[in-house]
């Protein structure tokens, strides 16, 4: 589980040009033939008979690879990357004192979801409701998250059939799908909620080579960007646990992605390992409440020297009780002023 607020592990990079080209373009979807008839039963993903191009788009600061399947940004095969909050160029996020924002900027979002309150809809026609129900009871069994019946609030999550599971990673703001086919188990919608309230896929932790192979000859063609670190992709921190969490329930299945039945991530001595998706593990839990604390006798955010967050769209590291952004030439100081950042 990654230490920096799961929700937060967007990465510290600054651009000082300015952007504003969110990406609303449609790349037509391609077929691509796979070398073998091999489906992974536990591996979540959002279009599983469907290949799109793969190009790569800035997210929060983040470079990211995605596959572009109908019109939708697919990240590690079930993360949707919200199109307006996504562009082809880096965004500026940290402006000079007294220097007016740019009103369209893309990719504002803080991520959190308020008063650690998760609101949702489920779509009349999805089949097996109960499944919903019981993630639901599940994750507020275990985590300081409740999850409420939207009543009008503009900002909720709405289970609905697809092809496949997926969802979006945080509060993006608005009517947020988490999509359900027939074969989404209750484990697979435990899974779902997880990016929904902001946890990542465990297996791109940054150490992650220190723990799993990967066997690249073995994945399918055009699905190898699912297993990119979020080194790669830079970031650069530590993770809530000291070894990667094979128990938990954000760990990608050993044989994800296989193009012929042999596993593409095992244990460093070459033998696989279990994956679950019964409940959510004590490092998902840890993730999970570090992100939500309880709000019994505060009612502010306490952050964490030496932690990394998200905040309104910009990921910065919390030291000596101030706030960092991450540059080209190094850290240097900002403030939130108003809601947006300010070189200090």
């Amino acid at each position: 589980m990654r230490k920096m607020k799961l929700i937060f592990l967007l990465p510290v990079l600054a651009f000082m040009a300015c952007s504003e080209d969110p990406i609303t373009d449609q790349v037509e979807t391609e077929k691509q033939p796979q070398t073998a008839n091999f489906t992974d039963e536990i591996t979540e993903i959002a279009f599983p008979e469907e290949y799109g191009k793969v190009s790569e788009v800035y997210y929060t600061g983040m470079k990211l690879p995605v596959e572009n399947v109908n019109g939708k940004f697919i990240y590690q095969g079930d993360i949707i990357i919200p199109n307006d909050k996504a562009s082809k160029s880096p965004v500026k996020l940290v402006y000079e004192k007294g220097e007016t924002p740019q009103e369209k900027s893309v990719g504002r979002t803080s991520h959190y979801w308020t008063d650690n309150t998760v609101y949702y809809e489920i779509d009349g026609s999805l089949p097996n409701k109960d499944r919903v129900y019981d993630a639901i009871s599940h994750w507020e069994a275990n985590t300081n998250l409740e999850f409420v019946k939207r009543s009008g609030q503009s900002n909720y999550i709405y289970f609905t059939p697809g092809s496949g599971c997926s969802s979006y990673v945080g509060m993006v703001g608005g009517k947020q799908n988490i999509t359900l086919a027939d074969a989404c188990s209750t484990g697979n919608t435990i899974h779902e909620i997880g990016h929904a309230v902001g946890l990542w896929h465990e297996q791109s932790r940054v150490d992650r080579d220190n723990h799993i192979t990967i066997h690249w000859n073995n994945i399918k063609s055009g699905r190898e960007y699912n297993f990119q670190t979020y080194q790669e992709g830079g970031y650069d921190g530590d993770e809530f646990t000291t070894n990667l969490d094979f128990g938990s329930i954000m760990m990608y299945s050993p044989y994800a992605f296989s193009s012929n039945g042999q596993p593409t991530i095992t244990k460093k001595d070459g033998s696989t390992y279990s994956v679950q998706r019964s409940a959510l593990s004590s490092g998902d839990i840890e993730g999970a409440n570090s992100m939500y604390p309880s709000s019994s006798g505060t009612t502010e955010q306490s952050y964490i020297n030496g932690e990394y967050y998200t905040i309104n769209g910009v990921t910065v590291l919390r030291y000596y009780d101030l706030w960092w952004y991450r540059t080209t030439y190094g850290w240097k100081k900002v403030e939130l002023i108003d809601g947006t950042w300010y070189w200090a």
